[in-house]
């Protein structure tokens, strides 16, 4: 219960600074763009591919749930299921003057729908965590993402992109609890892509943010009422 109270809380935090302090959240992340710390060691798989970087975000909840069916549930849910990641894509396409024919959602789980999007699998512990990166310049009003295979990202420095990666990543707490944790790195090839993400990261960095508590929240809930699997 207080996993899902303090969840519950950091979303409505979260958005009440998206609606009432967009402009003081823009001013603060600009001032504080460049300053994630390295945590040597907290991720090795990310440390493999990014392991310096120019934003870093990191978004937690606990489970109530084995953290098998946790990750399974992390890899078969879309991002379509919360409606506030609905409101918040839409948002940015009007923001950013995006007109898309579709309705933006591949079918079929997080990743399935990143990897559609142009994002690569660079790493993978069975049932414990995956790694996804993607070079990008998502200032750009009709953003792609272009996927790498995983030495052709480890080295990529074209200039004026952003290299990113995103770990979807599970501990086990006990038998019937679980971790789960979605990490961001983010690292500019570049001055000019830096000074340009930089302005991009100050605008819709509260969106970004929002959309990754949603994803906690979703599968957390679905984690918890999927039943258990019989002999697991």
């Amino acid at each position: 219960m207080r996993a899902k109270t303090v969840l519950g809380a950091g979303l409505a935090t979260a958005a009440a600074g998206l609606i009432l302090g967009w402009p003081a959240w823009a001013v603060v992340t600009w001032a504080r763009y460049g300053r994630a710390t390295h945590d040597p060691g907290r991720d090795p798989l990310l440390d493999r591919y990014l392991p310096t970087y120019d934003v870093a975000e990191v978004h937690e909840t606990r489970v109530a749930a084995p953290a098998a069916r946790t990750y399974s549930v992390a890899m078969t849910t879309g991002l379509q299921r919360s409606a506030v990641v609905r409101a918040i894509f839409r948002a940015r396409e009007l923001l950013m003057r995006v007109h898309d024919g579709g309705d933006g959602w591949p079918p079929g789980g997080i990743v399935a729908q990143m990897r559609a999007w142009g994002w690569g699998v660079l790493a993978e512990e069975p049932e414990r965590e995956i790694v996804l990166g993607t070079v990008t310049q998502p200032w750009r009003g009709d953003v792609q993402f272009r996927a790498l295979a995983p030495d052709e990202f480890a080295a990529f420095d074209r200039a004026g992109y952003v290299k990113l990666v995103t770990a979807l990543a599970v501990e086990p707490l006990g038998a019937d609890a679980s971790r789960f944790r979605v990490e961001t790195r983010v690292a500019a090839t570049d001055a000019t892509a830096r000074v340009r993400f930089r302005r991009y990261w100050a605008v819709f960095s509260p969106g970004i943010r929002l959309i990754r508590l949603a994803a906690l929240r979703v599968v957390r809930r679905d984690a918890e009422r999927r039943p258990p699997v019989v002999g697991r």
